[in-house]
């Protein structure tokens, strides 16, 4: 028998029914796969031999709400043992460099052969053709040449990378989860699977659309911190507050920014905003306020307010902040905070977090269940391994 859709219950979210079988990689494609779990996919990922248990995978919340198998594609019989797991399935996902899983064995015409309704998500950073599409990089290089990078930062100071947020998330993942979603709507009616190529480069220029909207119409300059969503107005910034911590200020409209210099106690005079030669004064009498109370006084000032002030907390502060405890937004699983699934479903709800299984913990359950014949020679040969076998530990 194969993987059907009823082998294992995962009730919980929207994607309740949908099989993803994903190729181990790194990040924005992980984080795809956790999305799609978290709304109720079936999740298999295929873990290399070898795939240690050390205390950084035991912790890696993007694994989590999966099972995992551990099979090896440089092998011949590994190879089919996958391509057993995608005959049922919905959704590939992989991460490899243009025309790697071609030469495995598992690219997408090898794998319609037995599944011609798959959707085959590739994630990659410079996508799959163009003059860098067979180069190594990492996130600050594709934000780098899509005038992201350069857009942020303080004026006259260099760029400042934004974690890996907008790039390998941002213009990665959150790409690849529409992309194959929307594959998999058409797939239901063509009955016809299709290669979503996702890459981080086109999905940040899509990111960045809005500026080149704002570029046009004369709204936007191309520098960094001179603008209105970059630091550039003083209403649109962050401030120190008195004892080494900072305020964030997003007082844009008019009727926030008046309540904003009300509670702030600026005179109707020196809040003026409408003569830009002004704004050097307006944000040094705005640094002077924030400077005379420590940030939680200005907290207990702002919370609440339409003013479109906030503290900046650090990761571990977001923890216990008041509406972020009355969402739910954490959750602690076996003593790793986890952000809780979003968006938000009425009706159907999403799956809760569940702890990172280890690489191979699933692998008899899951491939019994297939039918993979000559299971246990698979086994002797290394062809696939359980947990134990490939970390040393249960």
């Amino acid at each position: 028998m194969s993987a059907t859709h009823t082998d294992q219950d995962h009730a919980a979210g929207p994607l309740a029914g949908l099989i993803v079988i994903e190729l181990a990689g790194i990040g924005p494609g992980p984080y795809a796969a956790t999305l799609l779990a978290d709304m109720g996919a079936r999740v298999i990922r295929i873990d290399r031999p070898g795939t240690g248990a050390d205390r950084a995978a035991a912790m890696d919340v993007f694994r989590r709400n999966r099972e995992s198998v551990v099979v090896d594609l440089r092998r011949p019989e590994g190879v089919e043992v996958v391509r057993e797991l995608c005959r049922d399935a919905d959704i590939l996902i992989e991460g490899f460099r243009p025309g790697v899983t071609e030469r495995l064995g598992v690219g997408p015409e090898q794998l319609w052969e037995v599944n011609p309704r798959l959707v085959y998500g590739r994630m990659t950073g410079w996508g799959q053709e163009g003059p860098l599409s067979h180069t190594a990089g990492h996130d600050i290089g594709y934000i780098a040449i899509t005038g992201a990078l350069n857009s942020i930062g303080r004026a006259g100071k260099a760029p400042v990378p934004p974690l890996n947020l907008v790039g390998d998330l941002g213009g990665g993942s959150l790409f690849l989860v529409t992309g194959v979603l929307a594959a998999v709507w058409e797939a239901q009616r063509s009955g016809h699977g299709q290669v979503v190529d996702a890459a981080i480069v086109d999905g940040t220029v899509s990111l960045t659309g809005f500026l080149h909207g704002f570029l046009a119409s004369g709204r936007w300059r191309d520098e960094r911190g001179v603008n209105l969503l970059d630091g550039g107005m003083p209403w649109y910034d962050t401030y120190a507050t008195s004892d080494g911590r900072w305020m964030a200020v997003g007082a844009l409209e008019p009727q926030f920014y008046q309540l904003f210099t009300e509670l702030l106690e600026l005179t109707p005079e020196v809040a003026r905003r409408d003569d830009p030669a002004r704004w050097p004064d307006l944000r040094a009498a705005i640094a002077a306020a924030f400077a005379s109370r420590t940030q939680a006084e200005w907290s207990a000032v702002f919370e609440g307010t339409d003013a479109c002030v906030a503290p900046v907390l650090s990761l571990t502060e977001a923890y216990r902040h008041p509406h972020l405890l009355a969402r739910g937004a954490f959750e602690e699983v076996d003593g790793v905070m986890h952000a809780a699934p979003a968006p938000r479903f009425s009706r159907t709800g999403s799956r809760r977090p569940s702890p990172p299984r280890p690489a191979g913990a699933d692998t008899r359950a899951v491939l019994e269940a297939v039918g993979v014949a000559n299971l246990d020679a698979l086994y002797e040969s290394g062809v696939v391994a359980d947990a134990a076998e490939t970390t040393g530990v249960h």
